[in-house]
């Protein structure tokens, strides 16, 4: 057997004409569900509470498909914005895409406690840490966030 171009020259394996995947196909390994409230107003628990099958196992997606269905955290508002350098203070993030946070850092340490409320709301628990302002930052599946000088220590 063997390839040919349309003008009947034989294509061999190192030159068939294709390009590098950019954008790579991956195979959904088990069955994956999202979940919504049952009303619009709902409790807006990131758990939800109607689940509906997603994709199936065996499903194939590509991998910018995949990362659609994780949009980026954003950061509101940090309340309050100021605490004790001993730590303790329990902080409430607003903001959008929440519910994929994985940490909260104050600075380069990381907050305790870390709840999430809803996809637009958390709360964490302020480390210690040194007197001044310290970035906030959420650690995210799409990638971290980031609020400059978010949270002061006094």
């Amino acid at each position: 057997m063997g390839l040919y171009k349309a003008d009947g020259t034989r294509i061999t394996k190192a030159a068939f004409p294709a390009n590098a995947v950019t954008d790579p196909e991956k195979v959904v390994t088990q069955d994956i569900y999202s979940t919504r409230p049952y009303t619009p107003s709902g409790d807006k628990k990131p758990e939800g509470s109607i689940k509906t099958l997603a994709y199936k196992a065996g499903a194939v997606l590509r991998q910018s498909e995949i990362d659609k269905l994780f949009p980026a955290a954003t950061i509101g508002t940090v309340s309050p914005a100021t605490g004790p350098t001993a730590g303790g203070t329990v902080v409430t993030i607003t903001g959008t895409n929440l519910d994929g946070v994985s940490a909260v850092n104050f600075g380069a340490t990381a907050g305790t406690a870390l709840t999430i409320v809803s996809a637009t709301n958390l709360t964490v628990t302020s480390p210690a840490g040194t007197a001044g302002a310290k970035d906030v930052v959420l650690v995210d599946d799409a990638g971290n966030v980031t609020k400059t000088g978010g949270f002061t220590y006094a």
